[in-house]
């Protein structure tokens, strides 16, 4: 590991305090040190008690010479009145987990899920209507905001976890909640999960492998997807008779993508079939959406989003650690940022430690070659030709320079000497997210 450090995010259960044990006793010999990382949802009378407990056991395996180091966060907000519990808790527990791992330095944090839990997400979201992206369920690996999720459990049974618990008679919580029907996990693991495995006693293994396939079908789609919007999308939006041009599967295909890169989350199916029957007849349209409106003319299909938008985009990712090299998703930008490592013409991996996000807002000035003047984004995307929908991504900056933005790159004011570690960087709308 680069920074010396691993994090597991630590619930206090039995899965996820197999996994802390198992860790530290792997880093010993490393080297490495352990942070575990606590969130305090405030939804449980018991919660202080399980931050409790962690604090107690940390502190034994501290004294055994474990390289331990616990963080607790506290959630200060409460789930909105009408919003699932489940969804809120999910949502704000990465969040504060993301902004852990990037104050303490820690670019891996280990989760505990395993195959059961595959199983589980992808028999939810087939329910739901997930699709193919919903069938591909947990990545047993992914990169957001600078940060390595990773799963190394997802391929083991609970069984397995179990006996491990067992066999190290280590001490964890039970969460009550586990047992209330009323979440949706809940109901499917107390209430249909038992007669699943009686009628196929292999559901399990086999739903996991639900989820491999799945997400190498997504991934062939992301890919196809990159390919068609770069002939169809245009500055103005999306070319509907290049569209027309694809089979009918591609341009659903396709239609998704665009859109998601639009809205910045997935199209409603219902707005997804209107437009395939609609948009190869019509000459004139326009579609409302919750978040403004897409409009039909001369052939092309453009989005206006609702004057309120900017306001709506809290969820936005603000801030980035970049480490090494890689893909970084970013889900609030609706995009991925890939860092490249070169021998030149790139920005020093130091600067981008800790990195801003911000939107476009006016006034900024790119340098977009050494000895050139800089000038606004607006004359430098004229200049270079870029479409619009290249441009719908993230400005970075570093100590409040301007680093890179995307359709032009990097500026030219940090460009680093060669001999130092350079990497370059690109913007992948959501095609590629």
């Amino acid at each position: 590991m680069e920074d010396g450090r691993i994090a597991v995010a630590w619930s206090g259960g039995r899965d996820s305090t197999a996994l802390l044990h198992a860790t530290l006793v792997a880093a010993v010999p490393l080297g490495v040190e352990v942070l575990a990382f606590h969130v305090h949802h405030g939804l449980s009378p018991n919660a202080d008690a399980w931050v409790a407990h962690c604090e107690q056991q940390s502190r034994r395996w501290a004294k055994r010479g474990l390289p331990l180091r616990l963080c607790v966060t506290r959630l200060e907000s409460k789930p909105p009145r009408g919003e699932s519990v489940e969804a809120w808790a999910r949502r704000e527990r990465y969040r504060a987990l993301r902004q852990m791992a990037t104050e303490q330095g820690a670019g891996i944090v280990l989760l505990a899920h395993h195959r059961l839990d595959q199983a589980e997400t992808v028999l939810i979201q087939a329910l739901r209507g997930g699709g193919v992206a919903g069938l591909s369920g947990m990545p047993r690996e992914a990169e957001r905001d600078g940060v390595r999720w990773l799963r190394p459990w997802l391929a083991r049974a609970p069984e397995e976890i179990a006996g491990y618990v067992r066999r190290h008679r280590l001490h964890h919580i039970e969460d009550e909640s586990n047992a209330d029907p009323r979440f949706a996990r809940n109901r499917l693991r107390l209430e249909v999960w038992p007669s699943i495995v009686q009628a196929f006693p292999a559901a399990q293994t086999t739903l996991a492998d639900t989820a491999a396939w799945a997400q190498e079908a997504t991934a062939c789609l992301d890919e196809l997807a990159a390919l068609d919007l770069s002939a169809a999308a245009s500055a103005e939006g999306l070319s509907v008779p290049a569209w027309l041009m694809l089979s009918v599967a591609r341009r659903s295909n396709v239609l998704r993508h665009w859109l998601r890169g639009q809205f910045r989350h997935p199209a409603p199916a219902s707005l997804v079939s209107r437009l395939m029957e609609e948009l190869g007849g019509a000459r004139q349209g326009r579609w409302e959406h919750e978040r403004g409106r897409l409009r039909l003319h001369r052939g092309i299909l453009s989005w206006t989003p609702a004057a309120d938008e900017p306001l709506r985009r809290g969820d936005r990712e603000a801030s980035l650690c970049l480490r090494r090299a890689g893909r970084h998703a970013l889900p609030g930008w609706g995009g991925h940022l890939v860092v490249s490592r070169v021998g030149e013409g790139g920005v020093p991996l130091a600067w981008l430690g800790h990195v801003e996000l911000r939107a476009r807002s006016g006034g900024e000035q790119f340098q977009a070659g050494i000895g050139r003047p800089p000038r606004s984004l607006k004359k430098q995307y004229q200049a270079q030709g870029v479409p619009a929908w290249e441009r719908d991504g993230p400005l970075l900056y570093s100590g409040g320079q301007l680093v890179f933005v995307p359709g032009l790159g990097l500026d030219a004011r940090v460009i680093g000497l060669p001999g130092q570690p350079l990497v370059s960087l690109r913007w992948e709308p959501s095609a590629a997210g």
